[in-house]
């Protein structure tokens, strides 16, 4: 039997078969009891593990119509808030195998290693509780296709059309149907550096975005100037509207031959930033097939003051629709993109959490099916994990039934539960502290230690639905 959660987030699903349907349903609550579990030990038997494998094998339970009803919920999410923020990045799924690899996968960063792309449109309120996938672009490259073999000027001839880095204005582009179909939510689009492409600054669009700047763009020169000025020294010109301190978290070099500042090691330590603004005016680069607009952006600069010696000072630069006019609407920007991060714990929680790259597929379209499923799991671990601080004293039935949060806490407290539940902040802290949480004041459970928690709590739940004190005893007195 499908939990109740699935059931309404499924709600939509068409897989052209209604028994079809029906085993989505079923896999997809098997799996999500037991996310790090291999296939066979979470459908825990013979016939349930052939009819998942069968279910990712069925040519009409594609990648699309599997996540599609989970969109449809997504969006209806989003209709009940005033903001949302739509978070756009990449992600590979490597399923390098030591001997026989995956067939229709392809080279990734390096020919020695395969796999796929997979491009994401995640949903956020602005406290960065997750409301669901919008929108996927899943593609393998061609094996000797590099863009590296490329030269400079052959780069800058192919049409945009033509690249991998269209995909983010045409997820721009789905991010205006999320606003037409959502007419009452304030709708921002957030992108990471990569987005910094002039023809998405250009693109008239009817949500707002926020991309952090990477490239340090010329601006129109004034009448009777000969020079040419760019938006980095203008944004420095500038006065600084407020200065704060923040926490900056210490990293590890990931490639040794890697020189590009933002991906040097760093320690942790506390920085005092400067925050300036401004609007200006970007001069188009020339393509070779078209002739691109001028177009106008506000600019947020975060500048750390006076960085340890060796160290590469802490920098945001970003470019946006929305109005800088005052200190107010900037750190709102700022608030806001600060929130992109998210897709970035929801890809850890995809990867690490539900361990989808070591799923063993011989086909990249069975994976890609089997992707699909623990996209929705990712989704709802993130999920219980940020409800609890957006609305930490709502009653836990809202997600957990009772099974589960009475037999957490007999579990946690060793005395029998109380008649009323606990709140979603009690009841998530239960599950953390079954995941191998300790209790901290300013320390959070994070995703990791919830998705230990939620299977554990499953086990228990079926224990307590079994041999609970609320089953009736079937034997007859004597």
């Amino acid at each position: 039997m499908a939990d109740s959660w699935i059931l309404e987030e499924m709600r939509t699903v068409d897989l052209k078969d209604a028994r079809l349907n029906c085993r989505l349903n079923e896999v997809l609550t098997q799996l999500s009891k037991h996310s790090a579990a291999s296939i066979p030990a979470a459908c825990g038997g013979h016939a349930e593990m052939t009819a998942a494998y069968r279910l990712f094998d069925n040519q009409n339970a594609t990648f699309e119509r599997i996540l599609k009803p989970h969109s449809d919920a997504t969006n209806n999410r989003i209709a009940t808030q005033n903001t949302v923020l739509l978070a756009q990045d990449t992600t590979e799924i490597d399923v390098t195998r030591p001997s026989k690899q995956v067939h229709g996968a392809g080279p990734l960063a390096g020919p020695t290693r395969r796999g796929l792309f997979l491009h994401v449109l995640h949903a956020f309120t602005p406290n960065g509780t997750p409301l669901g996938t919008l929108h996927t672009k899943q593609w393998t490259r061609a094996d000797g296709k590099s863009t590296k073999s490329l030269s400079r000027a052959q780069r800058a001839a192919t049409p945009i059309e033509q690249k991998e880095s269209h995909r983010w204005l045409n997820t721009l582009r789905k991010a205006q149907d999320v606003a037409h179909n959502c007419s009452n939510t304030r709708i921002i689009c957030l992108c990471d550096s990569e987005a910094d492409i002039y023809e998405l600054l250009s693109e008239s669009c009817q949500v707002d975005w926020i991309i952090r700047g990477c490239q340090n763009r010329a601006l129109q020169r004034k009448k009777g100037d000969a020079t040419t000025s760019h938006i980095h020294d203008s944004l420095l010109a500038q006065p600084v509207l407020y200065s704060q301190t923040i926490n900056i978290r210490g990293r590890k070099i990931k490639i040794a031959c890697d020189t590009r500042g933002r991906r040097q090691a760093r320690q942790s330590r506390q920085a005092c930033v400067e925050v300036r603004s401004s609007c200006v005016s970007l001069r188009p680069p020339y393509r070779h097939d078209r002739k691109l607009p001028e177009t106008t952006v506000n600019v947020v600069l975060v500048r750390e003051i006076s960085p340890p010696k060796n160290e590469e000072p802490v920098e945001w630069l970003l470019l946006t629709s929305m109005p800088v006019g005052n200190i107010t609407q900037v750190r709102e920007i700022i608030e806001f993109y600060s929130v992109r991060w998210m897709i970035e714990i929801f890809f850890r929680v995809l990867k690490s959490g539900c361990r989808v790259e070591e799923r063993r597929f011989e086909n990249i379209n069975r994976l890609q099916s089997c992707l699909a499923v623990y996209m929705i799991i990712a989704w709802r671990t993130l999920y219980v994990c940020r409800l609890a601080r957006e609305y930490p004293d709502k009653d836990c039935e809202v997600i957990f039934n009772s099974a589960e949060w009475k037999s957490a806490w007999k579990v946690v407290y060793r005395n029998d539960p109380p008649p009323k539940p606990p709140t979603l902040s009690k009841m998530t802290l239960m599950v953390a502290q079954l995941g191998g949480y300790i209790k901290r004041k300013d320390s959070p459970p994070g995703p990791q230690t919830i998705w230990c928690g939620l299977r554990r709590i499953h086990d228990f739940a079926l224990c307590w639905d079994v041999f609970g004190p609320d089953v009736k005893s079937d034997k007859k007195d004597v």
